[in-house]
């Protein structure tokens, strides 16, 4: 399945994208690259976005592809924790 592809942060070392589908945020992605050459990822998927764990393999390789040409989960220099949650807000700090 292909996902539309919106970046929200990113770092010299990081970057956050979210997934969406049909419009709607179905999952956000965190990706941290090493010194090493190595990717570290981080998927979260959105619970309301009714997406099926049996689905998630399939969106840590649409990533792998279509924004990781350079590392392979194959070739181990592609790493991914997958969690499924709820976002609860956004904080930022209040002015005193």
């Amino acid at each position: 399945m292909k996902y539309d592809i919106v970046r929200v942060l990113r770092t010299p070392h990081s970057e956050r994208v979210v997934l969406q589908k049909d419009g709607k945020d179905v999952a956000a992605v965190d990706l941290h690259y090493l010194l090493n050459g190595t990717v570290a990822g981080t998927l979260v998927v959105f619970e309301e976005s009714g997406i099926s764990d049996e689905a998630i393999p399939g969106m840590m390789k649409f990533v792998d592809e279509t924004l990781l040409p350079e590392v392979k989960i194959e070739n181990d220099n592609l790493f991914f924790t997958a969690v499924k949650g709820r976002v609860l807000g956004s904080y930022v700090p209040e002015a005193e």
